[in-house]
């Protein structure tokens, strides 16, 4: 049997092609929302426009000064998370635990990528 063919396939499988330049432009376009490189990747292939049949997100976003390194824009939301647990719950032990240990793997990535506070 044949495979029906949905909307949501269709518009997967055409492509756009775009300029470089209005892939820059789309890219900048989504930095400007706070997303980060892997992240603009899945948005823009959702729209249906491949990042391999152009330049690297994050070297776009390097030469306009937006990137930002993803694992720690992840830990750092992940320790604000943290930090809000304990604050709402002062006894538990376990998310003290677990704030200190998230701490020190934000310190060491920082180190890693020579940011500084």
């Amino acid at each position: 049997m044949p495979k029906q063919i949905t909307e949501k396939t269709e518009e997967l499988s055409t492509k756009k092609n775009l300029s470089q330049q209005e892939f820059e432009a789309r890219v900048l376009e989504l930095a400007e929302k706070e997303m980060t490189a892997e992240k603009i990747g899945e948005a823009l292939r959702k729209q249906g426009i491949h990042p391999k049949e152009h330049a690297k997100i994050s070297k776009i976003l390097k030469s306009k000064s937006l990137y930002q390194a993803p694992e720690l824009k992840n830990i750092e939301e992940k320790l604000k998370r943290v930090t809000l647990q304990m604050e709402k719950n002062i006894q538990d032990k376990r998310a003290m635990r677990e704030k200190e240990r998230i701490f020190s793997l934000l310190r060491k990535s920082r180190a890693y990528h020579q940011i500084s506070q």
